[in-house]
C-alpha cells in the first residue's frame, strides 16, 4: 500500500497512458473503415448513398455514389435503393450524419445500411478517389 500512496504520480502517469492508448478503440463506433467500404462496394455491389446537402456533394464525394440529403431520406430512400437486402453505405463529411441515416435507413428495414466512420475526412485521408459533381 505504501507503493501505491509514494508513486501515486507514476500509477496515475501508467492508467493515463492505457486509456490513451484504448481510446482510439473505443470511440471508433460501428462505422466502415474505408477499406472495409471498398471491399462491400466491389464484392457486394454496396450501394454509396451521400447524404450531404447538395452543394457539399458538388464539391467532392465518393466516386459513384448517389446524393440524397439527410433530411430527404426517409421519403426518398425507396426510390434509389428498391431492394432492401442490398449493401448500403451512408456517408457525409465526418461520419456523424451518416450514422444518424444509417440508424433511419435500419428503422425503415434496410437491414445492411452501416456509415463510412471519419466520413469523406476519412475516405481522402486514406487516398481513397473523389469526383466532383
Amino acid at each position: 500500500m505504501n507503493f501505491l500512496t509514494d508513486n501515486w504520480m507514476l500509477l496515475a502517469l501508467a492508467l493515463g497512458s492505457g486509456f490513451a492508448l484504448l481510446l482510439p478503440v473505443l470511440t471508433k463506433g460501428s462505422g466502415l473503415d474505408p477499406q472495409t467500404m471498398v471491399q462491400l462496394m466491389n464484392r457486394e455491389k454496396a450501394v454509396v448513398i451521400d447524404v450531404c446537402e447538395p452543394d457539399e456533394f458538388a464539391r467532392g464525394h465518393v466516386i459513384g455514389s448517389k446524393n440524397l440529403p439527410l433530411g430527404q431520406l426517409e421519403d426518398k430512400l425507396g426510390q434509389v435503393v428498391k431492394n432492401k437486402s442490398a449493401q448500403v453505405i451512408m456517408v457525409c463529411q465526418v461520419g456523424a450524419r451518416s450514422a444518424r441515416a444509417a440508424a433511419t435507413a435500419r428503422k425503415l428495414g434496410y437491414d445492411n445500411a452501416q456509415s463510412l466512420s471519419g466520413g469523406l475526412r476519412a475516405w481522402t485521408a486514406a487516398s481513397m478517389p473523389t469526383e466532383k459533381a
